[in-house]
């Protein structure tokens, strides 16, 4: 946790981002690298009945760690995508509830 689910970009480019995301993101948010996942989730975007290529969408779940940390997060994620080729990237941040996140059966 946090969990960062990656739809539009080509796989090979979530294992680079997955090489260096985490100690940078670590870095910004002060959690063990180990606690960040990076999930590449293959997707199709359709528009006007034609398969068409899409911008990488980048969700964030987390617990909330206030604005001036999101910023921060968010242009890391966006500078190494860049870093990667990519022009347009939407990062969105979904924040969790503490009490309705449960691990090994016990919540936050």
């Amino acid at each position: 946790m946090p969990q960062i689910v990656i739809k539009g970009m080509e796989e090979k480019d979530v294992m680079a981002l997955s090489a260096k995301l985490p100690a940078q993101l670590s870095a910004i948010v002060g959690a063990p690298e180990d606690w960040f996942s990076v999930e590449y989730l293959p997707s199709r975007f359709y528009f006007g009945g034609v398969l068409v290529s899409h911008d990488p969408l980048i969700q964030v779940w987390w617990f909330d760690r206030g604005q001036e940390v999101q910023d921060r997060v968010a242009e890391s994620i966006d500078r190494l995508c860049r870093q990667l080729g990519y022009q347009q990237i939407e990062i969105f941040f979904l924040p969790l509830e503490k009490s309705a996140y449960y691990e090994n059966g016990q919540h936050y």
